[in-house]
């Protein structure tokens, strides 16, 4: 059985006990989340949303929290003597697929 999910403004194809990074999430480690579920198969049947299926749940575990790698972002104006240096690092968090059900 997989499911399409929405989180983050992205989307990712998840079956049970995969584990992803994602865009930050407002919980605590170990909180429960449910996620919003595009579409789910279970081998024989498809159920497709618009935008979403109501039946369907799918229930992660947030394994961790972090930062990602350093982005170095430089803007100038040529001739102009106009510099600026910044550094980005994307807060992300680690979730775990506990169950899908349809």
């Amino acid at each position: 059985m997989f499911a399409v999910v929405q989180t983050g403004g992205k989307q990712y194809n998840v079956t049970e006990n995969d584990v992803l990074k994602v865009e930050k999430l407002e919980a605590q480690v170990g909180d429960k989340v449910k996620l919003e579920v595009l579409l789910v198969n279970d081998g024989t049947k498809t159920v497709a949303g618009t935008p979403t299926v109501e039946s369907a749940e799918v229930v992660a575990e947030v394994v961790a929290h972090g930062k990602g790698d350093k982005i170095v972002v430089y803007k100038y104006k040529p001739k102009k003597n106009e510099r600026k240096k910044q550094g980005h690092r994307q807060p992300w968090t680690e979730i775990k697929i506990v169950s899908i059900k349809m």
